[in-house]
C-alpha cells in the first residue's frame, strides 16, 4: 500500500521504518525542516521500562495537592478555561483508582519490554550510534514515605517480568559513584539493569537516513491543514508547502503528530484524550573528568532524570499543563539546575546549560493510542506521554503488524482489536 505518515518524530520515523520493511510505499511529512525537531529533540534520553507507573495512580492526588502554589512543582497546572483539559483531568482522576493503575502498568510494561527488545534488534541490524549506554536506570528516593510506596510498585513490576530491584541508599552509591556527594539525601532506590539511555534526536535522524536510503520519502516543511474525509475513509490530507496548498493522497494514513494529533482529528468528530504536558530539559556540556553520572538516573521525588549523552549531561523532567505554550519559565529552568547541584555538588561543566522545552502528548492513563481509528484507513500512533522514546520502536512494530493484518506480540489494548 501507499502509506502517508504524519509526523517525523521518533514515533513517526520508527513507524515509517517498520512499514517500509513490510513492503509498503511510505511517505513521511512534517512541518519542521528535519526529523525529530520537536518533542523528540531534547528529551530525558531514557529507555525506561522501569518508569511504567503512570502519573495517574492512588498516590497522585496527595502529591499534587502538596505542590499547589509552587512554580517549581514537579507537576504544575496553569489554570485556564479549557474544556479539553477539564475532560482530560476527569479521565486522569478515573485512572488514579488502584485497579485502573494496575491495568495501565501491566499494559505499559508489556509494550515497553517489547519495544526495548525491538530497539536492540534494530540497533544491531543497522549499526546505529546515538550516544547509547546499556548501564541500566537507577531510581533514587529522598523521602522515606515515597521509597516505601516504590517498594510495592517494584514488586508488582517484577511480577510482570521486569528486573527492577529495590536497593539501599548505600547500594545506590555503589551503582553510581557520582552520587557520593548526595549520600545523606538518598534513602534508597530501584535499579533496573536492563534499561538503557541514549539521544532520541540522534537516533531518529540516523533512522530517518536509513529509511530514506531504503526508499521512504521524507517531505519536510509541510504544514498539515486538515483531513479530508470521504464516507468511512480519508480521501486525503490538505497540506501546504511554501504557501501552496495540495491534497496528499494515499491508501492509508498514520497519525503520529504527538500533542497536535487531537486538534487535527477534532473536526471529524473524534475526541482523542491527548493533551500537551510541557517538559523541560537542560543539556550541560561536560569538562574532562567531570564527575558526571554514567548510569541514567531518575530522581523520583522531583520527577527529574539525568542521562549521560557522550560528553553532555541531559537533565530533564517535570510536567506543566499550560496548553500549547512553549515559553521557557526561568523558575523551572533554575529548578533543574538547583537539583543537579544538590545531587552532584562536585560536577564540573565545560559551559552553560542549554535549556529546552517540548510538549509531551499525554493521555490520562499514560497508555499510548495505537491502532485503527473509526475511519477504515486512518491509524493512530500517538499519546506516548513521557515514554515516547521508550515505546517508539515497539508501538511502530506493532502498528505495522496491525496494518498488515497480524496480531502484535505484546498484550496491549490496541485500538480496533
Amino acid at each position: 500500500m501507499r502509506i502517508l505518515v504524519l509526523g517525523a518524530g521518533v514515533v513517526g520515523t520508527a513507524s515509517a521504518w517498520y512499514l517500509a520493511r513490510d513492503g509498503h510505499q511510505v511517505t513521511v511529512v512534517d512541518r519542521q525542516p528535519g526529523a525529530a525537531l520537536e518533542t523528540s529533540f531534547a528529551n530525558g534520553g531514557q529507555i525506561s521500562v522501569s518508569h511504567a507507573e503512570p502519573w495517574a495512580n492512588p498516590h497522585a492526588l496527595g502529591r499534587i495537592a502538596a505542590w499547589i502554589g509552587r512554580q517549581d512543582a514537579p507537576l504544575l497546572v496553569r489554570w485556564r478555561l479549557d474544556p479539553d483539559f477539564f475532560r482530560w483531568g476527569l479521565g486522569f482522576l478515573a485512572n488514579c483508582l488502584p485497579g485502573r493503575t494496575q491495568a495501565n502498568v501491566r499494559a505499559i510494561v508489556a509494550l515497553a519490554l517489547y519495544s526495548r527488545r525491538c530497539l536492540g534488534e534494530l540497533r544491531q541490524e543497522l549499526g546505529l550510534e546515538y550516544d547509547q549506554l546499556q548501564r541500566g536506570i537507577l531510581h533514587i528516593y529522598t523521602d522515606v514515605g515515597e521509597f516505601a510506596q516504590a517498594k510495592a510498585a517494584a514488586r508488582f513490576m517484577r511480577s510482570l517480568g521486569l528486573d527492577r530491584e529495590t536497593v539501599t541508599g548505600a547500594r545506590c552509591q555503589e551503582i553510581e559513584p557520582a552520587l557520593a556527594g548526595a549520600r545523606q539525601l538518598i534513602v534508597g532506590g530501584d535499579y533496573t539493569p536492563s534499561d538503557e539511555s541514549g539521544d532520541a534526536h540522534r537516533f531518529t535522524v540516523a533512522l530517518a537516513e536509513r529509511a530514506a536510503a531504503a526508499g521512504v520519502d521524507f517531505r519536510y516543511g509541510v504544514t498539515l491543514r486538515r483531513l479530508a474525509p470521504a464516507g468511512k475513509r480519508l480521501a486525503g490530507v490538505v497540506a501546504e508547502t511554501n504557501g501552496e496548498g495540495a491534497l496528499m493522497t494515499a491508501d492509508a494514513y498514520v497519525l503520529a503528530l504527538g500533542s497536535h494529533s487531537a486538534g487535527l482529528v477534532r473536526p471529524l468528530g473524534m475526541r482523542l484524550p491527548v493533551y500537551p504536558a510541557k517538559g523541560y530539559s537542560a543539556t550541560l556540556p561536560l569538562a574532562p573528568d567531570s564527575g558526571a553520572p554514567r548510569v541514567s538516573l531518575t530522581d523520583d521525588g522531583r520527577k527529574i532524570v539525568f542521562s549521560r549523552l557522550g560528553e553532555r549531561l541531559r537533565i530533564a523532567g517535570t510536567a506543566e499543563f499550560n496548553g500549547y505554550n512553549l515559553d521557557l519559565d526561568p523558575v523551572r529552568c533554575t529548578a533543574l539546575m538547583d537539583r543537579t547541584r544538590e545531587l552532584f555538588p562536585n560536577l564540573r561543566a565545560a559551559g552553560e546549560p542549554r535549556f529546552w522545552c517540548g510538549l509531551r502528548p499525554a493521555t490520562p492513563s499514560n497508555r499510548p493510542l495505537v491502532g485503527r481509528s473509526s475511519l477504515d484507513n486512518l491509524w493512530f500512533n500517538t499519546g506516548h506521554g513521557t515514554l515516547g522514546w521508550t515505546l517508539a520502536c515497539g508501538s511502530a512494530a506493532a502498528l505495522a503488524d496491525l496494518i498488515g493484518g497480524r496480531r502484535p506480540e505484546p498484550e496491549f489494548p490496541f485500538l480496533g482489536c
